[in-house]
């Protein structure tokens, strides 16, 4: 709060000396406050000095001193009647706008592609068309005229200028000057508004426009327009003319003869200089196409056209005389085909709004080629889904699941797709979504959706994002999981096994990004398995074929089909005949991580550790960890920080060690696929495989060889090097990369050079080598006739060999 000096105050106080004042000027405070007396009693007022009014203070206040006391503020309490009858008096104003600037803002800033220019004009003469219709169930006079209720689009492409003329209800000169005249103002939502007001209000209207806006959409390509117009309801005909970046228009009768209209209006564009192609015929044939196909009124395009005839070919006199014909013999004619070229209305929008009408009505075959026509397509779909949503939010839609994806290999990373056709009231709005109506991972949904409520800007070109978005996202997606579900159950099995040839990754896809939709998603997924190598099964089918005894379920991840057969994880599984999913896709183990389980059983990797197959005898558990636990500490001890522990495999059956994940860390099929990621971060790389647990078999000879020379000789050169082959051939056959392949190339030379010594060389280098090997003999001899034949165990067979 500011303070005034006693020079200040005591000039207010000589100021207001018997005078009540409203306003005080100078720059006073709001905050400060001087006394009034109006009398000599001991009650006074205070005022503040930038407040009208009086004011009021709670409780008696002392008269002001203004030499002996200081300046205190009170409380300033103002009441409504007091400040109601001082309030100056109050102007209203309209806000204005510069219409030039207005214009342009619209035209280059509203809209971002031209080409909708088209759409609009023809939403507004279906508008039109739609009035005419509607009045004139009460007002038969307005059809007086047997016109046909059409949209025509004549093109000059040599001289830039495009006509569209409608058989609608027309403008009166008033209407011309309200409509035309005044941006953003709507005669259809003027309209729509009638209706509501009147006593029809719940009569069915497919009226479009809404915003006022759309006319001068044509600017966006025209330099000039021409608005030519007759209203049923007045004799004369109207013109009227605007111009690219002018604030003023003209409005005149049309006297030409020639130019009359029966009823309606006709719009004539005279195009700018570079927007010149968009009067060839085969443009706007296009774009009536993409945007107006399913207006309900028919709309002609004057077409270029051609037969196939034949005409006489003039024979020449001297090849006549030269074949020497005979004069009396009829001669045949010459002739030849030619192509005669005309011009004629052509109906553009032949294709009807089939989600229109009720599912029951519509035919297969009519879904069929409704899809072929509307999507340029060769093909049947797959399936086809027509429902309609009524509620909350209102819209129809039919979807179409596709028979294979557009190139073989969807891009399912982008999620910008073209295969959602967005219509309001039959006009086609955008097909360029980004997730708003799909997730991207079933943006290979193909289809259309028609509301007539929906959030839209004002150009008529974005889907704003609003709760009727998110209801109609939530409905679409129930629908297509309907839809592919009734290709998953449906007796010919070979639909669902294209589908999942073709989409497959899709909903792979969606088990990770949609978590809410679970429950749909894992029914539909399919994988093989160790007891189904050439079919692919569901996850329903695994758990029908679930051991009574078994509470998980259990996969392996790996690069192909034939390492996921053959790996050593499998051993164990396979003889307690466990059926295991093969996960063989790289997205594969991350969709199945995201969906932990399946109807209550937990998805279990069985190359991590902790595995547990139902069958544990802690007793038997206990005597073996005694009898191999200095093996494992051995082991440990040479092998130092490239693992994590060594323990007892209760996996294994025929191999003698494999390398295991820590449970919470990549498998090794994911760090592989990690290491492959063009911005792989190596840090995080070396913290997730860091944990490595080597598993060892207590049954297998190689393991009980090695411990006994763990117990006789453990700094034996041979035996810690065989502890290293050990580890690099289960690193190999677990699926991890090794981390040094020279070396591991190198001991495998060596082997094989021990192994072929003496067969085909001399006798002398043979005996050498067998004196230099006779310690690594003596160490694998009771080991050879033991070995199974598998593919990890090449490199000890190599050994033995010799």
């Amino acid at each position: 709060m500011h303070r005034l000096s006693k020079r200040s105050v005591n000039a207010i106080l000589r100021s207001t000396s018997g005078v009540r004042y409203r306003d005080v000027a100078g720059p006073i405070s709001s905050s400060h406050l001087f006394y009034e007396s109006a009398d000599a009693d001991s009650k006074g007022r205070w005022y503040s000095a930038l407040t009208s009014g009086t004011g009021n203070v709670t409780g008696s206040t002392k008269p002001f001193k203004s030499r002996n006391e200081p300046f205190l503020g009170c409380l300033y309490e103002s009441t409504a009647a007091a400040s109601d009858a001082s309030d100056s008096p109050s102007e209203k104003y309209e806000y204005q706008a510069e219409v030039s600037r207005l214009m342009d803002i619209i035209v280059n800033s509203l809209y971002s592609n031209k080409e909708v220019f088209l759409r609009e004009l023809i939403s507004n003469a279906s508008d039109a068309l739609d009035k005419l219709r509607f009045l004139g169930v009460t007002e038969p006079e307005l059809l007086k005229d047997a016109v046909d209720l059409d949209i025509r689009i004549q093109t000059d492409k040599d001289n830039g200028i495009i006509t569209i003329t409608d058989s609608g209800i027309g403008m009166t000169r008033q209407e011309l000057v309200d409509c035309l005249g005044t941006i953003a103002q709507s005669g259809t939502a003027k309209f729509l508004k009638a209706l509501k007001d009147s006593k029809d209000a719940g009569a069915d209207s497919n009226l479009i426009g809404q915003f006022g806006v759309g006319f001068y959409s044509t600017f966006l390509v025209s330099e000039r327009v021409e608005v030519s117009t007759k209203s049923p309801k007045s004799d004369k005909q109207y013109v009227w003319v605007g111009e690219a970046n002018a604030s003023t228009y003209t409005i005149r009768e049309e006297t030409d003869p020639a130019k009359q209209l029966p009823r309606g209006t006709r719009l004539t564009l005279y195009l700018k200089r570079d927007d010149k192609g968009f009067a060839h015929p085969e443009k706007v044939e296009k774009l009536v196409k993409n945007y107006s196909q399913f207006v309900s009124f028919p709309i002609y395009t004057w077409q270029e056209k051609g037969y196939t005839k034949e005409v006489e070919v003039d024979e020449d006199p001297a090849e006549a005389k030269k074949e020497g014909e005979d004069d009396t013999a009829e001669k045949k004619k010459k002739t030849k085909k030619v192509v005669e070229k005309y011009w004629d209305w052509e109906l553009t929008n032949e294709t009807q709004p089939i989600w229109l009408r009720s599912p029951k009505e519509v035919s297969k075959e009519e879904y069929n080629e409704f899809y072929r026509k509307t999507f340029n397509e060769y093909l049947d779909p797959l399936a086809s889904s027509h429902f309609t949503t009524e509620g909350e939010v209102e819209f129809r839609s039919v979807l179409f699941v596709p028979p294979v994806s557009p190139t073989g290999k969807d891009d399912i990373v982008n999620p910008k797709t073209k295969n959602i056709r967005l219509y309001v009231k039959r006009v086609f709005i955008s097909d360029d979504f980004d997730g708003e109506l799909f997730p991207r991972y079933l943006s290979f949904i193909k289809g259309v959706v028609d509301s007539n409520d929906l959030p839209l800007n004002v150009s008529r070109e974005i889907l704003q994002e609003s709760r009727i978005v998110r209801i109609m996202r939530k409905r679409l997606v129930r629908k297509a999981f309907e839809m592919i579900q009734g290709i998953a159950l449906s007796e010919n099995r070979d639909d669902y096994e294209t589908f999942w040839e073709n989409f497959g990754k899709h909903l792979k896809l969606g088990c990770i990004e949609d978590r809410e939709n679970h429950k749909r998603l894992a029914p539909l997924l399919r994988f093989f398995s160790s007891q189904s190598e050439n079919e692919m099964i569901s996850l329903d089918e695994y758990v029908e074929n679930m051991k009574p005894d078994q509470k998980d379920i259990y996969y392996i991840a790996s690069d192909s089909l034939t390492s996921a057969k053959n790996t050593p994880f499998l051993e164990k599984l396979l003889e307690k005949d466990l059926e295991v999913l093969f996960l063989v896709d790289p997205i594969d183990e991350v969709a199945i991580q995201n969906v932990k389980l399946y109807k209550e059983k937990n998805f279990i990797d069985i190359s991590k550790e902790d595995l547990d197959l139902g069958d544990k005898d802690e007793d038997k558990e206990k005597e073996i960890k005694q009898e191999f636990g200095q093996t494992c500490d051995w082991i440990k001890k040479r092998l130092g920080d490239k693992i994590a522990s060594v323990q007892i495999s209760n996996r294994l059956s025929s191999s003698p060690c494999v390398l295991v994940s820590g449970k919470f860390g990549w498998s090794a099929n994911m760090e592989r696929l990690m290491k492959a990621q063009t911005v792989s971060d190596t840090s995080s790389l070396e913290f997730m495989r860091s944990r490595r647990v080597f598993e060892i078999n207590p049954e297998h000879p190689i393991i009980r060889t090695l411990t006994e020379a763990c117990r006789s000789t453990p700094d034996d050169e041979e035996a810690l090097r065989a502890i290293d082959l050990l580890y690099d051939a289960a690193l190999v056959s677990s699926g991890f990369t090794p981390e040094n392949p020279a070396q591991l190339g190198g001991k495998i030379y060596e082997m094989m050079n021990f192994a072929l010594a003496g067969k085909w060389g001399t006798v002398g280098g043979y005996q050498q080598q067998k004196v230099k090997l006779k310690r690594r003999i003596f160490c694998f001899r009771n080991l050879y006739l033991k070995a199974e034949i598998h593919p990890p165990l090449f490199l000890y067979r190599n050994v033995l060999i010799y």
